[in-house]
C-alpha cells in the first residue's frame, strides 16, 4: 500500500523502498545464503540491482550473483521526494553517480535504475512505458526479453542458465 484510503501518497514511501530493498539483501546477507541469479521485479525493488553493483559488491554472499530486472507497467505519478536520494544512500558507501539515475523518484527512474544496473532485462506487461521500450529493448551486453504473455517461460529458463554459467 502505497496510498491512503483517499489515494494520497504516504509521505514515507521513499523510506519505505529504502529498507524493503536493503532490508531484503541484508536478509540474504545475514543467511549466508549465495544466489546465483537474483530477479527483480517492479519498481519497488528497483533500488536493489544498484545496492548489488556498488555498496554490496564486495560482500562475498553476492560476488557471482547476477541480476535480472523486470520492467513493469507504471502504477504510481506522484514522486519519492526530494531526499530520496540521500534516503536511498543509507548506510552506503554509493557515490552520486550512482544515485543519479534515481533522482526524478518516478516510477519510470526506479524502472530505468533498476535496467540500468541489471545483468538481464525483462519486461512483464505489454503496457510499458514507451521510453522504457526505446531505451531497454536492446541493449548492448544485456540480454533483453521482451514481453509475450503466450510465453512458455522457454526464454527465462535459456536467460536464467546464460546467466548462470
Amino acid at each position: 500500500m502505497f496510498h491512503d484510503e483517499n489515494e494520497k501518497w504516504f509521505a514515507d514511501n521513499a523510506l519505505r523502498t529504502v529498507l524493503f530493498c536493503k532490508g531484503a539483501l541484508e536478509t540474504v546477507k545475514k543467511f549466508g545464503w549465495p544466489p546465483d541469479i537474483i530477479h527483480c521485479s517492479g519498481w519497488m525493488t528497483g533500488l536493489i540491482p544498484m545496492y548489488i553493483k556498488t555498496a554490496y559488491k564486495k560482500e562475498p554472499v553476492f560476488s557471482n550473483c547476477k541480476v535480472v530486472y523486470t520492467i513493469g507497467q507504471n502504477t504510481y505519478k506522484e514522486k519519492m521526494g526530494a531526499d530520496f536520494s540521500s534516503i536511498a544512500c543509507i548506510n552506503s558507501n554509493i557515490k552520486q553517480k550512482d544515485i543519479e539515475i534515481y533522482n526524478e523518484g518516478s516510477n519510470t527512474a526506479m524502472f530505468k535504475g533498476g535496467a540500468h544496473f541489471a545483468d538481464a532485462i525483462t519486461f512483464g506487461a505489454d503496457k510499458v512505458d514507451k521510453k522504457l521500450v526505446e531505451e531497454f529493448g536492446k541493449v548492448r551486453g544485456k540480454k533483453v526479453i521482451k514481453y509475450n504473455a503466450e510465453s512458455d517461460l522457454t526464454d527465462y529458463l535459456q536467460l536464467y542458465t546464460d546467466l548462470a554459467t
